[in-house]
């Protein structure tokens, strides 16, 4: 981990004329401030640099606005971005007060997390390897005052623009849903991407591949290599800032919308996960799709807490535009080994011990990664100590939605899915299922109040008596 005087001698290496403090704030936008070199002593990174806290969404009232950014030195690298020589910091807020960590501060809450896996014992590590997925338009128009409201986005990508005339109009558009991925002319971003991956480089990110993805209009994807959570939250950072700042270079947006185009894929950000203790992953062993015990109940917490999750990892009422059958989304709330349509998919590409991990795809790049990190983390552990999941096929959304109600049906059908055949019910759960039910109907209208007293009464005697229950 670098040090103070690391990060000092990296900007006078670097000949840096300014120093760039970086801090993510709670809806997950990076912020910034700038200072001369000058100002750079060894003191800032103890007690920190003050700012206004009011004027960052969901932070401080007016009356308390007096905020710190402590900069972590081990973050230090030079920004590809900027005019002149700039050393960045990225930055914790604390407050000024207390000299406490700031509770709403996403970094904080990552380290939170990562002490919260090792305070538990189950774990030390919890890697995450995210693919987030971006469109680069030519041009984005919007609008929305007294008289009109519209969006507009477009790409000389773009399938639309087949019968434009460009002077020439060469003709080489992806068509839709079939991006994933030709190779050039007809991918004719690869240099972009190429560049966008060369700047992450420079500060120290790793990438694993970069590639046209499924939709028209110029789709993208850049995949990091797996990190700890507090590092691939400023990795992604990181990540976001070059994606955009390089696509401007060359004229062009970058956005990370989920849904910016109708009738195509949107962009989402499946994220690998994996918890390991010293060196030994967690995740892997002999279950059902190489995974172990736990890496069961992390999936289990991943998916009792899905629709809360989602407040966190798709945010955006654009989110669910995304979220809808026929376009390779995550539309069904189960696991699987292979299917893409799964919220949680178990990879199978390497049998490697290594390689086991759990990808979770209803995550979307607007959302705060930080969080949604810290989240996923505490949903997944929630569940350690639940039953595992049962192996085998998964009862279909249709067939449980018909079953809903009727709870002995819904068994037989999940036995029939799974190949067996449920025992018919006995006489005396068919008998307490009818005084249930003719208790719900007795309540609802008030001459039948007396039936329903009488019904009740019978069924607090059955429950104490099973046996008198049963039919001859």
């Amino acid at each position: 981990m670098g040090t103070a005087k690391d990060a000092i001698k990296l900007a006078k290496d670097q000949k840096a004329v300014a120093v760039d403090f970086k801090f993510l704030d709670f809806l997950g936008t990076w912020q910034h401030f700038t200072t001369p070199i000058s100002e750079l002593e060894d003191d800032v990174f103890e007690s920190g640099l003050g700012f206004d806290g009011s004027s960052i969404r969901g932070w401080q009232p007016i009356n308390a606005s007096d905020m710190l950014v402590v900069p972590d030195p081990s973050t230090a690298v030079m920004d590809p971005f900027m005019a002149h020589p700039t050393l960045s910091l990225i930055c914790n807020i604390v407050d000024p007060i207390t000299k406490e960590d700031y509770s709403r501060d996403p970094r904080n809450i990552a380290r939170k997390a990562e002490a919260y896996l090792k305070s538990t014992g189950i774990g030390d590590t919890a890697y995450f390897g995210p693919e987030p997925e971006f469109f680069i338009f030519d041009d984005i128009r919007f609008d929305q005052n007294e008289h009109a409201g519209f969006y507009y986005v477009d790409s000389t990508e773009g399938r639309w623009n087949s019968g434009r005339e460009e002077g020439p109009n060469l003709g080489y558009k992806p068509r839709y849903k079939e991006g994933y991925f030709p190779v050039a002319p007809i991918d004719s971003q690869t240099d972009i991407r190429h560049e966008m991956v060369l700047a992450m480089e420079s500060v120290g990110l790793r990438v694993e591949k970069q590639h046209h993805e499924v939709a028209t209009a110029g789709q993208a994807e850049i995949d990091l290599r797996f990190l700890p959570l507090v590092k691939m939250g400023d990795a992604l950072m990181w990540y976001k800032h070059c994606v955009k700042n390089v696509a401007k270079r060359h004229g062009k947006t970058a956005t990370f919308m989920p849904k910016p185009i109708f009738g195509d894929n949107g962009s989402g950000m499946h994220t690998h996960q994996s918890i390991w203790k010293g060196e030994k992953p967690l995740f892997a062993g002999d279950g059902y799709g190489g995974i172990s015990e736990l890496g069961m109940h992390y999936i289990a917490g991943i998916l009792k807490h899905a629709s809360a999750l989602c407040a966190f990892v798709a945010p955006t009422a654009n989110s669910y535009r995304r979220l809808v059958p026929g376009f390779e989304a995550p539309v069904n709330l189960a696991y699987s080994s292979r299917n893409r349509s799964a919220a949680c998919r178990i990879p199978m590409y390497s049998p490697s011990p290594k390689a086991k991990r759990v990808e979770v795809r209803f995550p979307d790049p607007s959302c705060n990664t930080r969080g949604a990190e810290r989240r996923a983390v505490g949903s997944g552990l929630a569940r350690r100590r639940a039953h595992r999941p049962r192996e085998g096929p998964r009862v279909s959304t249709e067939r449980r939605r018909l079953h809903r109600g009727r709870r002995r049906d819904l068994a037989r059908v999940q036995a029939d899915a799974r190949g067996r055949s449920a025992a018919p019910a006995s006489a005396s759960v068919r008998v307490l299922a009818l005084l249930r039910r003719l208790i719900a109907c007795a309540s609802r209208f008030r001459p039948l109040r007396s039936t329903r007293a009488v019904a009740a009464c019978f069924l607090a005697t059955a429950t104490a008596h099973p046996r008198r229950t049963s039919a001859p």
